[in-house]
């Protein structure tokens, strides 16, 4: 599956002169302007260019200074630059670089004592279904899962309703910032994985592990399909001891299912690190190419109606 590309810029939305003012101009709206400057529903705010997921309304609290204000980022969505005034923070979008406003410490606003002060322009909402009262640790949102090529892991969990980012990348090694082409040559321990991030409110964590298990055959040792070495095993990377635990569970309910023992390894996770940039929605960015054609999307398709008998 190796084919080194460029790094691809990520898909823009096209932006009103308005939107273009703040973005790409790093301007800043007029404060009590915006229209998410009062809204506290549930639900992710995301980039308004790219539409990368950035902040969830759980991190949102009223702050009075006339926009939309967080004390906490979903992990690795947003970037620190400083602020050509010389005084303040700039916050931008990690996936494409949109300017979002600017960050603030030591106001005691909150117990996070953090304002990630945006521009509502900066923002796209989307409604979640509910909620919890107070934010949940950001490992409770995650598992790392290898089964098979991350590009195929990638393709399908990027589909699931409820998923909030996918990041292909290596992990369960001993060789610190693997490359592509270490990980392939199967000399670094590591197995190719996808980093799956949900909403456990919209995605269970059981829901997650039974797309995961019908996507790949958790019974094939070190192979999935034409795949082969343990770069491609079967392996759930937990970040909790109830993860673990929930992991564990769910194979002795399932393995009825399958005729032959399920030799998926259930693991805590140690270090993720993500693949190179060219990795990153490989499919949707090179739906022709030979790998896409001929093994994600057959099993894009096979797994759509697997899912559909249950």
């Amino acid at each position: 599956m190796a084919d080194k590309k460029k790094d691809e810029k990520p898909r823009l939305s096209k932006l009103t002169p308005e939107e273009e003012y703040v973005i790409v101009r790093k301007g800043t709206e007029a404060p009590f302007s915006g229209e998410y400057d009062q809204k506290f529903e549930p639900g992710i705010y995301a980039c308004r260019r790219c539409n990368a997921p950035l902040y969830r309304s759980t991190s949102k609290f009223k702050s009075g200074c006339g926009w939309p204000s967080f004390d906490d980022e979903i992990k690795g969505a947003v970037k620190r630059l400083p602020d050509p005034d010389g005084m303040r923070t700039e916050i931008q979008c990690a996936n494409c670089g949109a300017h979002l406003g600017h960050v603030f410490e030591g106001e005691h606003l909150t117990e996070k004592n953090v304002r990630h002060c945006v521009n509502s322009l900066s923002l796209r909402f989307i409604p979640g279904k509910a909620a919890p009262k107070k934010a949940e640790k950001i490992e409770d949102d995650f598992i790392v899962l290898g089964g098979g090529c991350f590009w195929c892991g990638e393709a399908i969990f990027s589909r699931v309703k409820g998923v909030l980012k996918v990041t292909p990348g290596y992990s369960g090694g001993t060789t610190a910032n693997p490359a592509y082409a270490q990980v392939c040559a199967g000399t670094t321990g590591h197995a190719e994985v996808a980093k799956v991030e949900f909403d456990p409110k919209v995605a269970s964590f059981e829901r997650i592990l039974g797309v995961f298990f019908a996507a790949h055959d958790p019974t094939s040792l070190n192979r999935q399909g034409s795949d082969a070495g343990s770069q491609y095993r079967s392996v759930i990377f937990c970040t909790t001891a109830e993860q673990k635990k929930q992991a564990e569970k769910f194979i002795k309910k399932i393995q009825k299912d399958y005729p032959k023992p399920i030799v998926t390894e259930v693991a805590m996770l140690e270090k993720f690190y993500p693949a190179e940039g060219y990795h990153l929605d490989f499919y949707r960015k090179n739906p022709l190419h030979p790998y896409c054609i001929f093994v994600i999307r057959p099993k894009l398709a096979k797994l759509k109606e697997k899912l559909q008998e249950k």
